[in-house]
């Protein structure tokens, strides 16, 4: 696989009910308004034809193993109308679902509505999203939407930054009408969209349905919880004189210990974007401050004993933090020894086995209202629930937390159905 910059692109691409279009998001010298970009979907809804043989579950081609894919392109999208197509979908600045299925968050029921929506967004049908693309935009049928990132490029904070552009500019600055339309007027002389054409040959078919069956037996394994935990949020953490981001790190120990009655190698995202170019460092939160509060909490220690190790926990977290943001990690300097000794064809016992440790409990922190385009307190419905992950260990969880406001965090688990030992919803 290949990073590839289209910077360029003057359109996206768009899939609905088993059909592939390109649409133009420039006409007549600029940006499409918001009413043309409706007008145009409008279109797509409104197309009754039928896919192509063979159209409706390509996409399953990205969701499957990667040899498969990459020959079939070499055999079956080199040329041709197919390869049109395909140039259409991967020069596309980025791919659009109109998902013809609903998910809302149900306040009544939270946790499973959540849990259908996350798991929607991350995988859909497995045929129904366009995995080699930097981001798929799925737009459900009762109006409410998502992304589905692909990770490689960048991390969370970047979709996470557009994502608040989106949820503040579309109801705050841009509104709709009293007949729900965007703004604005349908323009009179504006080219729809095209409709991609395919042939796809019977041996392409078969490659489709063995990368549809690989894809959704990952899939069902995924164990996805939502918990949007409401008792107490950061600002009575705050009040305790405790950074939110050790406290929930330190919670997390206590709770995996109590989970599996043992510590893990833990994984906590850094960001090192104060470098240019930078993207992430290790923070291993399993420390041995952290243990010893685990082990007072569970042998039932004193509450004075549990607060002051409490407080040393957070205070060495803190530390590891500011030395993963400002450089002074140490996971990505072993990284950088690994490639050197590759290189340089150099067996290195101690980074064989530093690296091939796994991570059973990785986390990650999204941060919220990277700049205020809107005020939380009085538009709490224009708030994300955050986003996750899946587990990097077969019998490991995945944690992603987003903090919203002074009273809520958002926990985004993930685990395998397939792990005896791993349960998110426990």
């Amino acid at each position: 696989d290949t990073l590839q910059h289209v910077n360029e692109s003057k359109h996206i691409a768009v899939y609905h009910k088993g059909r592939f279009f390109k649409v133009w998001m420039f006409y007549d010298g600029r940006l499409l308004l918001p009413r043309e970009i409706e007008q145009q979907m409008a279109r797509i809804l409104a197309d009754k034809s039928e896919p192509l043989p063979g159209e409706e579950k390509l996409a399953a081609l990205t969701a499957g193993d990667r040899t498969p894919w990459a020959q079939a392109r070499e055999t079956f999208f080199v040329r041709g109308k197919n390869k049109h197509s395909l140039d259409a979908i991967e020069k596309a600045a980025f791919f659009v679902t109109l998902d013809d299925t609903e998910q809302r968050y149900d306040a009544g029921n939270p946790v499973k509505s959540l849990d259908s929506y996350a798991k929607s967004l991350l995988h859909g049908k497995c045929y129904d999203r366009w995995f080699d693309k930097s981001f798929n935009l799925i737009v459900f049928k009762n109006g409410t939407m998502g992304l589905n990132a692909e990770h490689s490029w960048a991390d969370a904070p970047i979709i996470g930054h557009l994502w608040e552009h989106v949820l503040s500019m579309d109801p705050v600055r841009l509104g709709y009408t009293d007949e729900g339309h965007c703004c604005g007027e349908p323009h009179p002389n504006l080219p729809g969209p095209q409709r991609l054409s395919w042939d796809i040959p019977a041996e392409c078919l078969e490659v489709v349905e063995s990368s549809l069956t690989v894809a959704r037996n990952l899939a069902d394994d995924v164990d996805s919880h939502i918990f949007p935990f409401n008792d107490f949020g950061k600002g009575l953490i705050k009040k305790c004189r405790t950074s939110p981001d050790a406290f929930i790190q330190i919670a997390l120990q206590l709770a995996h210990y109590r989970d599996k009655k043992k510590f893990c190698l833990t994984y906590e995202a850094s960001m090192t974007r104060l470098f240019r170019e930078g993207r992430t460092e290790t923070v291993r939160s399993c420390t041995m401050e952290t243990c010893a509060f685990v082990r007072a909490m569970i042998g039932g220690e004193t509450r004075e004993d549990c607060l002051k190790l409490l407080k040393l926990a957070a205070e060495k977290h803190q530390n590891l933090y500011r030395l993963a943001m400002t450089g002074e990690g140490i996971d990505r300097h072993l990284f950088c020894l690994y490639v050197v000794s590759k290189y340089l064809g150099e067996d290195s016992p101690f980074l064989k086995e530093v690296l091939s440790e796994p991570w059973r409990l990785s986390t990650s922190q999204t941060p919220l209202q990277q700049l205020e385009l809107f005020d939380l307190v009085r538009h709490p419905e224009y708030v994300s629930s955050g986003g996750g992950f899946g587990p990097v260990a077969d019998d490991g969880y995945g944690v992603s937390y987003i903090i919203v406001g002074e009273n809520l965090i958002n926990f985004h688990i993930s685990s395998k159905h397939s792990s005896p030992e791993t349960d998110s919803h426990r």
